[in-house]
């Protein structure tokens, strides 16, 4: 925590604290952050739990009623942490579930009514650049060319960035909760995964757009930071070790192949998986892999930070 030295400086320090919030289809994620310069933020509390908002998600309804419960009772929990710190400021977005759910407005007006906290529906596009905002603020080095993908529950986000700039942005419908819930087999997941990817690739084309070699690639979120710490063999999570790490294709295609015969209650067993991701680390490491393979890339550059942090940082975000 800060120190405070007298009531006015109190106020004044408290004033350029934020709040972000980071609604996803599986993860809920809290940062109160100090701002410092232009760009620049310290961490005052960092907070996360997996609601799984997509879990039992269906065209005909939306989000299903126990997961609009876990996420009111996750919201309640985040806005009373926010009351304790003294925080005016809060920037709160969701995103894929919400935003395809039929039931999204209803939710999101349930939200406001019971927490206080007006949360805003972003687009895939949105959330890729907000992403790219927080990946860039923590990266210990900038190449020339990054290729970042962003696994979430229910979408990926895929950008191709020149010289810290965006080149080409998509977002597709592969998230680890969809393709868990929607997929009964990897080898049906597998099928999917390369269709998507195989029309991304060709949007590029027509767009002009290619992976060069020696294009670094990113992964940020909850499946990319899963693997890093797999790979550390992290039993107390840690950021700062995860961030900025590299994980090899080998080193991956191992880990898949080590938790795919074993039953989702087994896999809580390996150090660095996160209980609640259980069962979508098979879709996450999937997606990945085929990245890997389809733009011929080696090795895996895991950001800790993402579209959380670039809700602090990016002065294109509406106070909430």
């Amino acid at each position: 925590m800060l120190e405070h030295h007298g009531s006015s400086e109190k106020k004044e320090r408290m004033n350029e604290r934020v709040a972000a919030i980071d609604f996803g289809t599986n993860t809920a994620r809290l940062l109160i952050a100090e701002k410092i310069g232009p760009g620049g933020f310290s961490h005052v509390h960092l907070e996360r739990e997996i609601v799984r908002m997509g879990g039992g998600f269906s065209r005909e309804h939306g989000l299903s009623p126990e997961a609009i419960q876990r996420g009111l009772a996750c919201l309640s929990r985040f806005a009373a942490i926010i009351r304790e710190h003294g925080v005016l400021q809060v920037r709160a977005v969701a995103t894929s579930a919400v935003r395809d759910a039929l039931n999204g407005p209803a939710f999101v007006a349930a939200v406001h009514r019971e927490t206080g906290i007006n949360l805003s529906v972003i687009d895939g596009t949105k959330e890729g650049m907000l992403t790219l905002d927080g990946v860039l603020t923590g990266l210990d080095e900038r190449s020339e060319e990054i290729l970042l993908f962003d696994v979430g529950g229910g979408s990926t986000e895929y950008s191709l960035i020149h010289e810290g700039k965006i080149q080409f942005i998509r977002s597709l419908p592969l998230g680890v909760v969809r393709l868990t819930e929607g997929k009964v087999t990897p080898e049906a997941m597998h099928d999917k995964i390369c269709k998507e990817l195989d029309l991304l690739r060709q949007e590029m084309v027509s767009a002009n757009c290619r992976v060069k070699e020696g294009t670094t690639l990113i992964g940020t979120a909850g499946t990319a930071t899963t693997l890093a710490a797999i790979s550390m063999e992290m039993r107390d999570y840690d950021y700062r070790k995860v961030n900025n790490a590299v994980v090899s294709y080998g080193k991956i295609k191992e880990i898949y192949e080590r938790l795919l015969p074993l039953s989702p209650e087994k896999r809580l067993c390996i150090a660095g998986l996160e209980k609640g991701r259980e069962d979508l680390i098979i879709a996450g490491s999937l997606i990945t892999l085929v990245t890997m393979e389809l733009f011929r890339i080696s090795s895996l550059k895991v950001s800790d930070y993402g579209l959380l942090e670039g809700l602090i940082v990016s002065d294109a975000v509406p106070n909430c």
